[in-house]
């Protein structure tokens, strides 16, 4: 079978599994496994595939025909410009919160410390260590494996970041200038509702937000004055619903300033306060 004849092949395969994006799909788990790009494939589209490589990709397009994330099936993703590693220890970083990180870099600054509370894959801690210079970058997550993720992703994009295991502020010590968090934050009843590739493939620690999506929040929150230095922010990326909810609780402690930002689809993304 040529290469056009098997890319055809993925595509009508993904789309016959109701992948949404069935054609890119298909040409990424090609360039995946051929490592190969989009010039190499229209000079040799015509050419028979190796056997092995056939095989190889019909393994990646069984995965992804039954709802593995395709970021999973390749082991990386780009976020902020960045590459990073993921696995099934951690959730897939999505554009939504590169809103996070943006709005993070508008507070720190050189010189100063800054948590990651739920770290995940680093994305967040990592992408802000690489558009600022001298800052102290420290980062917490309550899984093992996540945090094994996470340092693989600092030192890929090499940055330098102290990981530490504990669930929230349990383990950690000292003040910070800025502490930012991307914590679980769906309803435990809406879960069943999310797509198969959310719903059965990412890790539900970090998806269930208990009840009301807000038990993390709370407990962020009504334990985050001790460890922020005066005029410390906190920011938080939250549900498309939550912003109203979630700054009352800050309010509530004495955060002042205290603002939700909205993503590119105008939902409510991103909650900051200055203590």
């Amino acid at each position: 079978m040529t290469y056009r004849e098997t890319v055809n092949l993925g595509e009508k395969v993904l789309s016959m599994a109701d992948i949404a994006e069935a054609k890119t799909d298909a040409w990424l788990l090609l360039e995946m496994v051929c490592k190969i790009d989009r010039s190499f494939y229209y000079l040799h589209m015509a050419e028979e595939m190796p056997e092995e490589q056939m095989s190889e990709y019909q393994i990646a397009l069984r995965k992804r025909a039954e709802h593995v994330p395709l970021q999973y099936i390749v082991g990386e993703t780009e976020f902020m410009g960045l590459k990073f590693k993921v696995n099934s220890s951690v959730l897939i970083p999505r554009q939504d919160t590169e809103t996070l990180v943006e709005e993070a870099l508008k507070v720190v600054r050189p010189g100063m410390r800054v948590l990651d509370l739920c770290t995940g894959s680093g994305c967040v801690i990592v992408s802000i260590l690489h558009n600022v210079s001298d800052v102290e970058g420290y980062a917490v997550d309550i899984s093992k494996q996540a945090l094994n993720v996470a340092k693989e992703n600092a030192r890929l994009n090499d940055v330098p970041v102290l990981f530490e295991h504990s669930d929230l502020f349990d383990h950690v010590t000292g003040t910070f200038d800025v502490i930012v968090s991307n914590p679980p934050y769906i309803c435990t009843d809406e879960i069943a509702k999310l797509m198969p590739e959310v719903r059965d493939f990412e890790p539900m620690e970090a998806l269930d937000g208990k009840e009301d999506g807000l038990y993390f929040y709370r407990k962020i929150i009504g334990q985050c004055k001790q460890y922020l230095n005066p005029e410390g922010h906190l920011l938080f990326e939250i549900g498309y619903d939550q912003g109203q909810k979630v700054s009352a609780l800050m309010r509530e402690i004495g955060f002042h300033d205290v603002q939700v930002i909205k993503d590119l689809a105008r939902n409510d993304r991103v909650v900051t306060g200055m203590l």
